[in-house]
């Protein structure tokens, strides 16, 4: 005979189930994910990173100035260690500032989460502006890299080393010369880091949609390669032209330039509108293999510290 208990047990409705609200993922989780992507970048696109910047500063009708007869001029004359001449600053400082970019996404998607409470899943114009908000610590460390990058990889024999440039920056024009460029490099990296991560997540949504996938945890490696070698095309697509300016301002003897605008504006006298795309082609050829790295060392190592979470 059933007890009026177990009765009661068999008929009532299923308590409804309940969902675990997503945990966010650990900001250290993310920052040092990012310095791993960084260094796969460097170490995959340098050479084509150093054929970009002598480009986009050589004088106007230099011999050897495509992207081929550039690179066939550099290895002959000062072989592969030529090639990945300049590669000690990026390299050094990209940890930081992919780790610092990578976190500042995750600390904008936080920022966007706290104020948009009741929105469960950010929207992809959401993760573009987090994205955009990355850039902004991400100068900070940037900016000397750069100047120091460009220096290096636009002068032959003047320098022994990375610390040898700075010092010698220094010298020249103290520590406002280090950071001479901060702005440019602003100017480049807001709207190429809202391509870059916009682009990436993008890919990724509609490689998951044409897979039949639910989540991007499904997705494998050729995916993740071929999201973040469009990413990287995407960023570089927006970027060439502030990136031109910033390596012309960057690289340029101290008083050249009085400022960006002089750039700009010496540019377009000088060269015209199609000097603010030198240096497109190697930059683009470099984006797909570089950052298809980057992000595959990255989701890699994200996995690896999924403990941190």
């Amino acid at each position: 005979m059933t007890s009026a208990g177990e009765y009661m047990d068999a008929t009532a409705p299923p308590a409804p189930e309940v969902k675990k609200e997503k945990k966010s993922e650990s900001a250290l989780k993310s920052f040092l994910s990012g310095g791993v992507g960084g260094i796969c970048v460097v170490l995959v696109g340098h050479p084509l990173d150093l054929i970009k910047v002598r480009m986009q500063t050589a004088a106007v009708g230099a011999k050897n100035a495509s992207v081929l007869g550039m690179f066939a001029n550099t290895f002959a004359k000062e072989g592969i260690p030529g090639l990945y001449r300049g590669v000690s600053a990026p390299l050094l400082a990209v940890t930081p500032i992919f780790a610092i970019s990578f976190w500042g996404y995750d600390m904008g998607q936080r920022l966007i989460r706290w104020a948009k409470p009741d929105v469960k899943e950010l929207s992809l114009a959401d993760k573009c502006w987090a994205g955009g908000f990355s850039a902004i610590p991400t100068t900070a460390v940037m900016a000397p890299s750069e100047r120091i990058k460009c220096v290096m990889q636009t002068t032959t024999g003047k320098y022994n080393g990375m610390l040898d440039c700075a010092a010698g920056i220094y010298r020249e024009g103290g520590v406002r010369s280090l950071f001479r460029g901060t702005f440019a490099t602003l100017l480049r990296d807001v709207p190429g880091s809202i391509a870059w991560f916009g682009m990436y997540e993008y890919a990724k949504l509609e490689m998951m949609r044409l897979q039949g996938y639910e989540d991007t945890s499904q997705l494998s490696p050729i995916a993740v390669l071929t999201s973040g070698g469009l990413a990287g095309m995407a960023c570089w697509m927006v970027a060439i032209p502030p990136d031109v300016l910033k390596s012309r301002y960057q690289a340029a003897p101290e008083g050249t330039y009085t400022g960006i605008m002089d750039v700009y504006t010496k540019l377009m006298k000088e060269e015209g509108p199609g000097a603010l795309f030198k240096g497109i082609r190697p930059a683009l050829i470099r984006a797909f293999p570089a950052n298809a790295a980057c992000f595959f060392g990255m989701e890699v190592s994200r996995k690896f510290l999924g403990f941190m979470d």
